[in-house]
């Protein structure tokens, strides 16, 4: 897995394919608290009667999903790094309400390989 936010790389892999990493930061953090609001847990509770996908839960792990990487983001920017390698994700049930996303991973500073004309990021 590959992200490229801005002018920040970041991949869950401990390399860049075609970049160099000249100098390791430390890690990059990015931590989001979640609650499910008494609507959400009502409609959720009414559709695990019948079963499937509660797209509440869906969605609220989706967005703390993506805010705790942007503030990785961030707080690797606010360290100088241009890259975050070894990239994972971790949620932990704080309380029966409440989750938290944890993002994490390396900040690097990497430098295009000599010789390599064009990367491609997927």
């Amino acid at each position: 897995m590959a992200i490229r936010e801005g002018d920040v790389i970041v991949v869950t892999t401990p390399y860049i394919p075609g970049y160099r990493v000249v100098k390791v930061i430390g890690v990059a953090l990015g931590i989001t608290v979640r609650s499910r609001g008494l609507g959400g847990r009502f409609l959720a509770g009414l559709r695990s009667l019948v079963g499937g996908e509660i797209q509440e839960f869906t969605e609220l792990a989706e967005q703390a999903r993506r805010q705790a990487i942007e503030r990785m983001i961030k707080h690797a920017k606010e360290l100088g790094a241009n890259a975050i390698i070894s990239f994972r994700l971790d949620s932990n049930e704080i309380s029966e309400y409440m989750d938290e996303i944890i993002a994490y991973g390396t900040a690097v500073v990497v430098e295009p390989e000599r010789g390599v004309d064009r990367v491609v990021m997927e």
